[in-house]
């Protein structure tokens, strides 16, 4: 088998997709994640949200396409392609961040919607994700 290489643009356009896809994503379902964290809209501008946080979360899925670019050039040679883009976010999802995610809400007592809604979205960010690593290849 043969590694496919990186496309490094595609890595940064995933990314960026991914994180205007989460964006619209707790826009439609913004009422329902606060109700799931347990916090008003009021309270949500009071605490306010910090650039920090914004940063941290877009420099987590420049390395999240990085990665997932990584796992699916594994597959060898003509292999990136949308088909197995899909299907590697399907796997890594269901492998690594359903679990993790489901884990940590059950030890920290969290709602299960917030589980559903949170899961939700890091299955689209990761298709997204595939979707442009597949759809530029290497």
């Amino acid at each position: 088998m043969e590694f496919a290489g990186t496309n490094y643009i595609a890595v940064v356009v995933a990314a960026i997709a991914s994180f205007a896809f989460g964006s619209i994503y707790y826009m439609v379902l913004g009422r329902h994640w606060r109700a799931a964290i347990g916090k008003t809209e009021e309270q949500m501008k009071a605490d306010g949200m910090k650039p920090s946080v914004f940063i941290v979360a877009a420099l987590a899925q420049l390395v999240m396409a990085w990665v997932l670019s990584g796992i699916i050039g594994h597959l060898g040679t003509d292999q990136v392609t949308v088909v197995n883009g899909l299907i590697s976010a399907g796997f890594v999802w269901v492998g690594f961040v359903a679990t993790t995610l489901a884990v940590n809400h059950g030890f920290q007592g969290a709602r299960k919607s917030l589980t559903l809604i949170d899961g939700g979205h890091w299955l689209g960010v990761l298709l997204v994700q595939g979707l442009v690593i597949g759809l530029f290849g290497v």
